[in-house]
């Protein structure tokens, strides 16, 4: 493969969720997606878009929060693939990346990822939350089992 391409990564956190919407119109040369949580970067679409990036590539991806819910994560991402030579452009916030540090750019990436990462937060507290008040009703019983006792 030669020549600079555009490379876009899609994420939803589940299998019943759409990507159909992000980057929807734009023209990209290949496209990596994952329907896994964001609260890992350990999802096999984004290593494997990682690993094809070449300098020179541009990433596209719709917004922060569809790379990583952790500031930590996004920013070492985001630091790591710019390092390589890589652009890397969020499509929702209208933030591009490059090699040559933005200050503007690099405050708002943390103020947003701060948000992403916050957001993470809030939905674990209310699960939990959830599944305290299931329980003291009685009405939760754990996941549904994948094995019969006879099989375990």
């Amino acid at each position: 493969m030669t020549g600079q391409q555009r490379v876009g990564y899609k994420r939803v956190s589940t299998t019943d969720q759409t990507t159909l919407r992000q980057l929807d119109g734009l023209e990209l040369d290949r496209v990596f997606e994952d329907h896994a949580s964001g609260s890992s970067t350990d999802r096999p679409g984004l290593q494997a878009c990682l690993a094809h990036l070449r300098p020179g590539d541009t990433l596209v991806v719709h917004s922060l929060d569809r790379l990583a819910r952790s500031l930590a994560d996004l920013d070492r991402l985001v630091n790591e693939v710019t390092a390589r030579g890589v652009i890397v452009e969020f499509t929702t916030e209208r933030l591009r990346f490059t090699q040559e540090r933005d200050p503007f750019a690099a405050l708002t990436l943390h103020l947003l990822g701060a948000f992403a990462q916050f957001e993470r937060a809030l939905i674990r507290a209310r699960q939990a939350e959830g599944i305290r008040a299931a329980k003291a009703a009685g009405k939760y019983k754990g996941g549904v089992k994948k094995l019969t006792p006879d099989r375990a």
